[in-house]
């Protein structure tokens, strides 16, 4: 009885729109003061030891960093390096958006922060040279989930510590396919640019485009800088997270010259409220955390897709499906939070490799960011084009559609997307 009655405050909290990370806290708070001789303060111990971890002291640090590129002017200088290298082709402009956003996603680590830091720029530069609304929209939002996939990525870095996995190895996982999946929406692009003759820009000298690969050097440099320096195992990834944050505050006070001292205190501001976000959720979440391990969810979750026919791939497709469900109306930090620790022994009991499924999860829950109802990222785009949901929706379909059959390949051939990073690093795994 005691469980229905959580369950009810949940959906009934969920459906009338309280934060998720709130509706947790309450949960948890409200199921511990129903558990005899368990007394409510056991909820906030909880909160407070789930953040002790230095793991998760990269996402304050990596938020950081994402806000002092964006205030340095990044977005701009990787667009006009991306249009100089594809923007000659039929639909270069697309293709040059989601290049930046390749780009994009191993400087800030966040889907949102490419959307709005690129989206800004591109969407309207898109429409004035002859794309629709809907493309210009479905391009941007689409492309932006690379921010979450390919590292460094938050997302990640909350998989590692709820998983307790290496965030190293989950970065190195990551890579591939979200250049894989980068080139697959470019293919996408192509296809349509051929149907609706999109617009071509003529070809930049190679002079030009020298002089614009030295002016983005230095951001071009990061993720071979955080990346590099976690797989040679020079530093842990919130080392390169603080690493990173140091060299975004040089290159945009000292060689870009766009951040000034007076700037520091807003760009502050911004990050300890993103970070409190995120941070709040995952303290809410330990302490409901202690009451699924009081109700035994995580053995009974275990036994119950151990049961599963087909084993690990149909287990695969289960959760995509699953996740895909939960990212239409959910973030991918609190939807991590409460359902990792739940689908987690089943993986391990079926022979999963807990990287594996971390990688899948993480693309599972970005192609959340342009589904609706929430669908974050498509939210963004939709709203710097003044364009409605649904119709921001249209646009981003196609690209949604590729990115998902990717997905789906990935998530039941383990071997084939683990084979590159054991040849990179095979004393990872």
């Amino acid at each position: 009885m005691t469980q229905v009655l959580l369950v009810a405050i949940f959906v009934i909290f969920i459906a009338i729109g309280v934060p998720i990370s709130y509706v947790i806290g309450i949960v948890a708070f409200a199921g511990v003061l129903l558990i005899p001789n368990l007394g409510g303060i056991v909820v906030f111990m909880k909160m407070f030891t789930g953040l002790s971890s230095f793991v998760l002291l990269a996402i304050p640090l990596f938020i950081l960093a994402a806000n002092l590129m964006n205030h340095g002017s990044i977005s701009k200088r990787l667009i006009d390096f991306s249009n100089a290298l594809v923007g000659h082709r039929r639909g270069g402009l697309a293709h040059a958006n989601i290049m930046v956003s390749m780009i994009f996603a191993g400087v800030s680590g966040s889907s949102q922060a490419d959307t709005a830091g690129v989206g800004k720029v591109l969407i309207p530069k898109m429409e004035e040279s002859g794309y629709d609304k809907g493309t210009a929209v479905g391009v941007t939002a689409a492309s932006s989930t690379l921010g979450s996939i390919i590292p460094p990525s938050i997302t990640m870095v909350v998989f590692a510590g709820i998983a307790n996995v290496s965030t190293g190895k989950l970065f190195l996982v990551g890579l591939v396919p979200g250049i894989v999946l980068g080139l697959s929406m470019m293919f996408m692009v192509y296809l349509i640019s051929k149907k609706k003759n999109f617009p071509r820009y003529e070809k930049v000298s190679l002079k030009e485009t020298f002089k614009l690969f030295l002016s983005s050097f230095p951001a071009l440099l990061t993720p071979v800088i955080i990346i590099g320096g976690i797989v040679t195992g020079a530093y842990t990834a919130t080392e390169a997270a603080a690493f990173a944050c140091v060299y975004a505050l040089i290159i945009g006070m000292f060689v870009y010259k766009t951040i000034k001292v007076r700037d520091l205190p807003d760009i502050v501001k911004q990050t300890l409220k993103l970070s409190s976000l995120s941070l709040f959720a995952l303290s809410t979440a330990n302490a409901l955390g202690e009451l699924l391990g009081y109700y035994n969810v995580s053995t009974k979750a275990a036994n119950f897709f151990a049961q599963i026919p087909g084993g690990a791939p149909v287990f695969m497709l289960v959760v995509v499906a699953f996740f895909l469900f939960i990212g239409t109306f959910m973030d991918a930090v609190p939807a991590m939070i409460l359902f990792v620790p739940v689908i987690l022994p089943g993986a391990l009991a079926l022979g999963v490799d807990p990287t594996h499924l971390g990688l899948i999860v993480v693309m599972t829950l970005a192609l959340g960011l342009v589904t609706p109802p929430y669908g974050l990222c498509l939210l963004i785009a939709g709203s710097i084009s003044n364009l409605d949901l649904e119709s921001s929706f249209k646009g981003v379909l196609p690209y949604f559609l590729i990115a998902l059959v990717m997905l789906i390949i990935m998530a039941v051939t383990p071997d084939l997307v683990m084979a590159i990073p054991k040849m990179i690093s095979p004393t990872y795994f």
